[in-house]
């Protein structure tokens, strides 16, 4: 397959564009089909790796730490996720179990390694190893992390219970609130900017091209009469 630079196609018609330089806040759409092409990245690019590292924080605390707890005629009780997913497999659900474990734990915490593993080389103008495969790989999985959906289903349910128990958020409902907003600030960052990233980056190391011009000429002529 043939690679043509500063081009780009459309992913809704495959209608295929010169790349544009697109100033702050701009963004590009198919004049076809209206899809969108392209967006100036802003400050993103060098946003999202603090994003990324503060949304693994988040994520180690709301994992490692008690979800809520709750106290019912003197007893208390607490769980953090993992417990959850255990008592859910305890119960006979492990279909339920297995859909929380994918969604919530290994779909998002994939998606922060991912970002990490492509950003930290970048970060040394250098390319990753499996750049073009994490980068499909991590688009792929964007529609699966619902760690958003399980921390509303988790507040509908303290609200129920607060009527008949004495509830009490723990460390770790503060830290998935947090890590709500962060992880969706960085996927808010567009895959294909990962490419023109990785282009900016190896473009600027690169040794810099012999100039071809009169004067080259004029020296090899110069160095045929000497000789």
């Amino acid at each position: 397959m043939k690679e043509v630079p500063d081009t780009v196609v459309c992913p809704g018609c495959d209608a295929v564009y010169a790349r544009a330089e697109l100033q702050p806040r701009e963004v590009a759409h198919c004049a076809r089909c209206g899809t969108e092409i392209g967006r100036h990245p802003g400050a993103q690019e060098s946003r999202i790796l603090p994003l990324t590292v503060t949304s693994l924080i988040m994520f180690a605390i709301a994992n490692l730490f008690p979800i809520v707890e709750i106290e019912l005629r003197g007893l208390r009780s607490h769980t953090t996720l993992a417990g959850a997913v255990v008592t859910l497999t305890g119960e006979d659900r492990s279909l339920v179990a297995l859909l929380v474990l994918a969604t919530t734990i290994l779909f998002p915490l994939m998606q922060l390694l991912i970002l990490v593993w492509l950003l930290v080389p970048l970060r040394r103008h250098r390319r990753a190893l499996g750049f073009a495969v994490l980068v499909r790989l991590m688009q792929a999985l964007r529609p699966w992390g619902m760690i958003e959906v399980f921390l509303l289903g988790v507040l509908v349910a303290l609200v129920k219970l607060s009527s008949i128990a004495s509830v009490l958020p723990g460390p770790a409902l503060w830290a998935f609130m947090a890590l709500t907003v962060v992880l969706t600030a960085v996927l808010a960052f567009d895959p294909r900017g990962f490419w023109e990233m990785a282009e900016k980056k190896l473009d600027d190391t690169a040794p810099p091209r012999p100039a071809d011009g009169p004067a080259s000429a004029s020296a090899s002529s110069t160095s045929e009469r000497a000789t």
